[in-house]
């Protein structure tokens, strides 16, 4: 798979704007400033295929990314605290419209800081993919900003705080050492030959 290939495809403020399914999708979730776009420009080996922002809440709409017979779908980042009640409404439309369709929706990406517990919105999230029974892996980034006995804290602590964590596949990444980026890039190549098969 060429991830250099990979365009934006479209943006969408509202979930009734969204055109009906063509292709297998694969979603991104997170909360806000967790590093999506920094994941997704990771992955496809791009600096700004998706737009980077220090400030959190940038990515207020769907974003659609495509290659091949796949569509990456960055969805907008939850739990940011300073926008207006309204604008939060509509974001939490975009993505509960988005994952409670029938979009042939493969697997989700959810993307939680390593460096930190759970947010209760991140764990809103995993009891509801799980709830939902929708495929998930667990993204742990900013993974270089720990050392060796703070990650081995970390990740201890997490078997705690997180729902069902021995069940869920989980993978540390980081955007500049590259870890996770091999075993991210399989699962992806994984499903797009599960659904080329199915052809």
């Amino acid at each position: 798979m060429n991830y250099n290939k990979a365009e934006f495809t479209a943006s969408y403020g509202k979930f009734s704007q969204i055109p009906p399914c063509e292709r297998i999708e694969i979603a991104f979730a997170g909360r806000s400033n967790v590093g999506k776009s920094t994941l997704i420009n990771k992955l496809f080996n791009r600096k700004s295929l998706a737009r980077v922002s220090s400030v959190p809440g940038k990515t207020a709409t769907i974003n659609f990314y495509g290659l091949e017979n796949l569509y990456f779908v960055d969805l907008p980042g939850y739990g940011y605290a300073k926008v207006a009640k309204t604008e939060k409404e509509r974001w939490s439309g975009l993505i509960e419209g988005y994952l409670n369709s029938d979009r042939d929706l493969r697997l989700v990406f959810l993307l939680v800081d390593m460096r930190h517990a759970p947010t209760a919105d991140d764990l809103h999230m995993i009891n509801y993919l799980i709830d939902a029974e929708l495929p998930f892996v667990i993204v742990l980034t900013k993974a270089d900003k720990l050392k060796k006995t703070e990650r081995e804290k970390r990740m201890a602590a997490f078997a705690e705080e997180i729902p069902c964590f021995d069940d869920i596949h989980v993978i540390p990444f980081s955007s500049q050492t590259f870890e996770g980026v091999d075993q991210l890039h399989g699962i992806i190549e994984e499903i797009a030959a599960d659904d080329t098969d199915k052809e």
